[in-house]
This record gives structure tokens, sequence and C-alpha cells, in this order.
């Protein structure tokens, strides 16, 4: 697996929130995949969507086509540098473990974003 770097962790009674950046486009296609509504609102909001585009130029959250939408728009806000060749991309993953198993609850293109939803997903344990 391509490099990996650990940018937050907090344990939260029995519970380990990451944040890990990651250049493996394959591994971020992945998470994105696999995450729930919610996370992929708050992607969505990350990559100022609304602001960037008109509503009838976003495809319905609810459809198909949403999904490939979301991952096109993250795949271009991770690209590193336009004048690199080969194409490097980077990604910010969000983990949540607890009892030995690690789960993948959110992915960004920046740290800020990544950071932020690791922070509240922290805080809404402790609750």
């Amino acid at each position: 697996m391509p490099q990996q770097e650990l940018f937050f962790e907090r344990q939260v009674g029995g519970r380990r929130i990451e944040v890990i950046k990651t250049f493996d486009r394959s591994y971020a296609r992945e998470v994105f995949g696999n995450i729930d509504d919610d996370a992929k609102r708050s992607l969505a909001a990350a990559l100022e969507i609304g602001k960037n585009y008109g509503p009838e130029d976003i495809p319905d959250p609810a459809g198909q086509d949403y999904d490939d939408f979301l991952w096109e728009e993250l795949s271009e806000a991770s690209l590193e540098d336009v004048r690199q060749s080969p194409r490097l991309c980077s990604f910010f993953v969000v983990t949540e473990a607890t009892s030995g198993k690690a789960r993948d609850i959110f992915i960004s293109a920046d740290w800020p974003s990544a950071k932020e939803y690791a922070e509240a997903i922290s805080h809404s344990i402790r609750l």
C-alpha cells in the first residue's frame, strides 16, 4: 500500500478515532463507497458543492448518479499538483476503531474537514 501518514489520533472511551493521509486512490475509492449518507453530506459541504454548482446541475442525492458525481468532485479536489505526472492525489480518511475492529467512516481531500469530522465524532462519543 502506498505511504500513509497519521495526522490525528484520539482515544475516547473504548474507541480510537484516527485521521490518516493516503495517496492510494484505490483505497480512497473503497472508503468512499462505504461511507454513510451523513458522511456524504459532510463531504459535499467540505467540497462546497452547493456553492460551485446550481441546484439543477447537482444530481439527486438519492439517485444513482450522485455517488459518481461526488467521487469525481473528491478526486479533482484531491489532486496535489496538476503539473505533476503521473497525477498524485491525496485523501484524508477518518477511521473509528472499537474492540480491535476498524471502520473507515469519512473521506475528504483536505485536512481541515477531516479533522472537523473526527473531532465531531469524538465529541459525540463522549455524550
